[in-house]
């Protein structure tokens, strides 16, 4: 017994290899909430004992850190609860959704607390608050009772012994990067996660951002892309002036993005009462359909809707990157909107969620947009049990797109009410789909709250392509699932055996031959136009003329580089795009009045909403919603200014999103 505490003394004594055996503690810790299981966390290490040390000396150059400071117990500590948070997070993070925690998340934090009832109970909620207190009252603690460093610390030997670690941590993950072990090149967060351990990918996330330079960027080089003279003698694309085409057809566009939507009979361990998607699955058959490769699973709805846009693939930026929250923020991007405006097409985005949410209603302005109707601007909404409105409101909105304008419309509709969280519990009492066969209750009542949700979704597609049959105008929609839904579903249990899959139909009002194929989301716009005769904008161009190219992927990345990040060669030196004056909402919200009764104001008007807000000098008043044309001030203003209020658009965040003039 003497012994093993002599021996456990040494060890006390030697803090570098007390921070090793902290680190290898930590990493399985992180592995094991990452794989939301003890076992496989142990099968990992066992497995994959490289990629394992490459995990432990990188958690371990940050506890090295606390070699430099007297209180070296305390900051260890710090240091190890930091490691510790980002593995509870993940955990936390991946029993709601398919995709784990990264670097990225951190800049959608208004968003996450926007939704954060969506997903967690109030129940859970207090357990989080509880537990972070006892995290903030451990801090203290550990502060107080934490000893010092005894004796003079040698500030040379720990610097030396800091980097003697951080170098050991570098050269192994770069050695395991180089000798394939270690992966460079995430074309999934989720494998991603599994294959090269939680510690890894998490930095790779915050390392890796934006498109990488291709190899030799020149102007040269990116004029040398375009072989077949699209662009003329000069390879360089000018809008208008290399899209002089005249299309066979010009109808209008509807790109109608469906949250979460797949076929769910898909799943082989679930059975169902009835088909839940009894009208798409006929569209398949009778239109244009194939399946459809997205960038995202379980989450990302942002990153398809990008590519679907913009023609560019989400997969050359950072992992877990999302161009709405960077670079999309900063700059303007050749789109569909942009594209089309060439051949004489007006554009409108629709989402029945917040318009502020992935800072589309910035982004949709440097994406060329004209109009942007969100959840803000909208009446009658109905919910689901999980606080989501249901699609069913889309179609008066698109309805009042495609009549705001003369000539042709392109319109892009993103829907929401297929959103996660799934309960685990029963939700709905008296389920048109019910859920006959399942692994496990749980299993049973996420699918068959998501099957419901599938089914009325259905419905609602059903419901928009009859309002728009007998339109005057010639319409086609392209509709498809986003990606699939945060069921926990895996690849060999799917009977398509792929997560990043679902299936697209090409429905329209005037007879469009049937014509079946697989794209990616990148290419499904170009393919598009191409029925039409419709060739405008670069990348447009470059889909439709060089997909069967050897090289199709590296010029579509330098392209992509280039519009983005680079000097803009391809457009002759400098972006041919400006940012769009976007409106916010179709209808007008109009104030006819405001009138005094008692001591009270009322705002009379149009097409108010209940975030409808009475405003003055750009401060939001305490409002109240009467209807759709007659807004109450809940408090008192000076009657001399009275006649200078107006109404602010002001959504769940307090972002005003717009005001009447």
């Amino acid at each position: 017994m003497s012994k093993i505490k002599e021996f456990l003394k040494k060890i006390k004594r030697n803090h570098v290899l007390v921070l090793f055996i902290m680190a290898v503690v930590i990493d399985y810790i992180i592995e094991a909430l990452g794989r939301l299981s003890p076992l496989l966390a142990l099968q990992f290490f066992a497995e994959h004992p490289v990629i394992t040390f490459c995990n432990v000396m990188l958690i371990m150059a940050v506890l090295s850190l606390s070699l430099l400071f007297r209180r070296r117990v305390f900051a260890a500590s710090m240091l190890s609860l930091l490691w510790l948070a980002i593995g509870i997070i993940n955990g936390i993070i991946l029993t709601n959704r398919m995709t784990p925690f990264n670097v990225k998340d951190l800049s959608t934090l208004s968003e996450a607390q926007s939704i954060i009832t969506n997903y967690f109970s109030v129940k859970s909620l207090i357990f989080i608050g509880i537990g972070a207190a006892l995290f903030v009252l451990l801090v203290i603690i550990l502060f107080r009772k934490t000893p010092r460093y005894e004796g003079k610390l040698d500030y040379r030997k720990a610097v030396a012994a800091v980097l003697i670690i951080i170098l050991v941590a570098f050269g192994s993950i770069t050695g395991g990067m180089r000798m394939g072990v270690l992966d460079t090149f995430f074309p999934s967060l989720p494998y991603a996660y599994r294959d090269n351990g939680v510690p890894y990918s998490f930095m790779i996330t915050w390392v890796k951002t934006g498109i990488d330079k291709p190899k030799g960027y020149s102007e040269e080089m990116m004029k040398g892309i375009f072989t077949g003279g699209e662009l003329g003698k000069d390879g360089i694309y000018t809008p208008g002036k290399d899209d002089k085409e005249k299309p066979a057809k010009k109808p209008n566009i509807l790109f109608l993005q469906l949250e979460s939507f797949i076929d769910p009979t898909i799943a082989k361990n679930v059975e169902y009462s009835k088909d839940p998607i009894p009208y798409y699955r006929k569209l398949l058959k009778e239109c244009s359909s194939g399946y459809l490769t997205v960038p995202a699973v379980g989450a990302g709805t942002a990153n398809v809707e990008f590519e679907a846009m913009t023609g560019i693939s989400a997969r050359f930026f950072g992992p877990g990157e999302y161009p709405y929250k960077s670079i999309l923020t900063k700059t303007t991007c050749e789109s569909a909107p942009y594209d089309l405006r060439q051949v004489g097409y007006s554009s409108h985005a629709i989402h029945n969620h917040r318009g502020a949410f992935y800072n589309r209603n910035t982004v949709f302005s440097n994406m060329g947009f004209d109009t942007f109707t969100c959840l803000e601007y909208m009446n009658n909404v109905v919910k689901t049990p999980k606080n989501w409105a249901k699609d069913t409101i889309l179609t008066e909105n698109i309805i009042d797109a495609l009549n705001s304008t003369e000539g042709p419309d392109y319109i892009y509709t993103i829907s929401v009410q297929g959103h996660g969280k799934y309960p685990k519990e029963q939700v709905i009492e008296d389920p048109v789909i019910e859920v006959t066969k399942a692994p496990d209750e749980e299993t049973k009542w996420s699918y068959e709250y998501y099957a419901n949700q599938v089914y009325e979704m259905d419905l609602f597609v059903k419901e928009l392509t009859d309002a728009l049959e007998d339109f005057d105008e010639d319409i086609v929609v392209v509709m498809y699932g986003d990606h699939l839904p945060a069921l926990d579903m895996k690849a060999e249990n799917l009977t398509t055996g792929d997560l990043y899959k679902t299936q697209y139909v090409v429905w329209s009002n005037f007879g469009l031959k049937k014509k079946d194929e697989d794209v990616h989301a990148y290419e499904i716009t170009a393919h598009l136009l191409k029925r039409f005769g419709i060739s405008a904008g670069l990348l447009t161009k470059y889909h439709q003329n060089y997909e069967d190219d050897p090289h199709y992927l590296d010029g579509l990345e330098a392209l992509s580089y280039d519009m983005l990040y680079g000097k803009s060669y391809i457009y002759g030196g400098s972006k041919p795009f400006v940012p769009t004056e976007l409106k916010m909402g179709i209808r007008d919200i109009k104030i006819e009045n405001i009138v005094k009764i008692g001591d009270k104001y009322y705002i009379k008007g149009q097409n108010f909403t209940e975030y409808s807000k009475i405003s003055l000098d750009g401060e939001v008043l305490k409002t109240v919603y009467l209807g759709p044309t007659i807004l109450a001030l809940n408090e008192e203003v000076d009657p001399a200014r009275a006649s200078e209020m107006k109404v602010s658009q002001v959504e769940k965040n307090k972002e005003i999103l717009s005001t009447t003039e």
